[in-house]
């Protein structure tokens, strides 16, 4: 069970915080049952409220340290590869639906490179994968937002240079085991 003040992601609404846990005193609710009262990070208007009981599409928010090493894994996840149309765009709302980060992570990376494909071969990109690209980021880029205190651009700048870290020290380790196995050979 969640606490007042904690903060936590629900994967349609984003990072909110548990302002309340309360009984809602409405016609057709069951008013013995206990309900949180989420407040959309950065939208203090809105008022959402999700029963204790749900173990569905709700998350405790990602800490600092849980987002950094997120970043740094980025290289090591798979893309989401699906050739039937009909089964990517339901694959695409999963993951979405979900909220879980990785499999944001593994949509966007599919998409990117569909949009990729499809260019070199002259093709606009689908709206399906747009739309789908959008939700993803914005849904995975808003909790990694909210985690390092970053705004969208510095988010993306810290994943841009966390990937080419990863990508440097890969060669590194790759060009380290070609010169180990040359070396190997020529004892031999």
């Amino acid at each position: 069970m969640y606490q007042i003040g904690d903060y936590i992601v629900k994967s349609t609404d984003g990072v909110c915080k548990v302002e309340d846990i309360l009984h809602l005193n409405m016609s057709g609710v069951d008013c013995k049952k206990e309900y949180y009262l989420l407040i959309p990070v950065g939208e203090k208007a809105e008022k959402i409220y999700v029963p204790v009981d749900t173990k569905t599409n709700i998350r405790k928010a990602m800490t600092e340290e849980e987002a950094l090493k997120l970043i740094d894994k980025i290289p090591e996840i798979e893309e989401m590869w699906v050739d039937n149309e009909k089964m990517r765009e339901q694959r695409y709302k999963e993951a979405v639906r979900s909220g879980d980060p990785e499999s944001l992570i593994s949509i966007i990376k599919m998409i990117y490179l569909r949009k990729q494909k499809r260019m070199a071969q002259g093709k606009k990109t689908m709206m399906v994968d747009e739309r789908y690209f959008q939700k993803a980021e914005q849904s995975l880029y808003s909790e990694l937002g909210f985690a390092l205190g970053k705004n969208k651009d510095e988010v993306c700048r810290i994943i841009e240079e966390s990937v080419k870290r990863k990508k440097k020290e890969s060669e590194k380790r790759s060009l380290h085991c070609r010169l180990m196995a040359e070396a190997d050979s020529s004892f031999m």
